[in-house]
């Protein structure tokens, strides 16, 4: 490593240090330190003075301390104790029962980005939007339409049940410490009724489209595995609705 570069990386590590913050990237924190940043995000949130924000991942609290001047009431995980506006959840975002929310405002450890969103998603009561920051290449994916390199099942899945924006990109400068990827910003609103569809039974056909990336949808459904699952799926079909099972309806329709 150049002797100025690491220079100026042991003056950043001895100044969080002095501050008495250590950050473990290990797990996803990059604190995004950018003010014009973190009020943009809070900008695109288009706050009403009544709403409940979920905020997931408040690191130092810098955009807390935001959405606290424009909301009703913050929830969030971090420490535990509870202000008039402010009440700090204690938990795995993931294995834990998501309160009321209005707007969702996060800067997510990227690891937990797809479970995340589907978690979002699935949760009821519907809430009107959330403002999320990810991977450069994950959101570019969530936004992707049919035809684009990055089109793919969490595409297909996370656009039949919300509008996705792309609304900014974030470079790695604007966090510390600096992330090895590039970032991004994305508005999810999720589609109020949402589509008359069983979500596991359409997650689960565009699963198999999708298992391998240059197979043909004949040669994906014609394999043994997936036929098999059709018939068993078609013998229980009849089953609950009393029809006649034919196998030839299945292979030959």
């Amino acid at each position: 490593m150049p002797k100025v570069k690491a220079e100026k990386k042991s003056r950043q590590h001895q100044e969080i240090k002095n501050q008495g913050i250590v950050f473990n990237t290990g797990i996803g924190q990059h604190i995004l330190k950018n003010p014009l940043v973190v009020n943009g995000i809070i900008e695109k949130a288009a706050l009403r003075p009544t709403d409940v924000v979920l905020e997931v991942g408040p690191g130092t609290g810098n955009m807390t301390v935001k959405l606290l001047e424009k909301a009703k009431k913050v929830n969030f995980t971090k420490r535990k104790r509870t202000f008039a506006k402010l009440q700090i959840l204690i938990g795995d975002v993931l294995k834990t029962d998501l309160p009321f929310f209005d707007v969702c405002v996060a800067n997510l450890p990227y690891q937990i980005s797809s479970p995340f969103v589907f978690k979002l998603l699935l949760h009821r009561p519907f809430f009107r939007c959330a403002v999320l920051m990810f991977q450069r290449e994950f959101a570019m994916r969530l936004v992707a339409k049919p035809g684009d390199k990055l089109y793919c099942r969490l595409s297909i899945n996370t656009q039949l049940l919300a509008q996705v924006d792309h609304l900014m990109k974030v470079g790695k400068n604007n966090f510390r410490p600096p992330p090895k990827v590039e970032s991004s910003v994305v508005r999810i609103e999720p589609k109020n009724p949402p589509p008359p569809v069983n979500f596991q039974e359409w997650d689960g056909l565009v699963r198999i489209a999708f298992v391998r990336k240059n197979k043909t949808l004949n040669a994906a459904f014609k394999s043994t595995a997936v036929e098999q699952l059709l018939e068993k799926n078609y013998r229980i079909h009849c089953s609950v609705h009393s029809v006649t099972f034919k196998i030839k309806e299945i292979i030959h329709p």
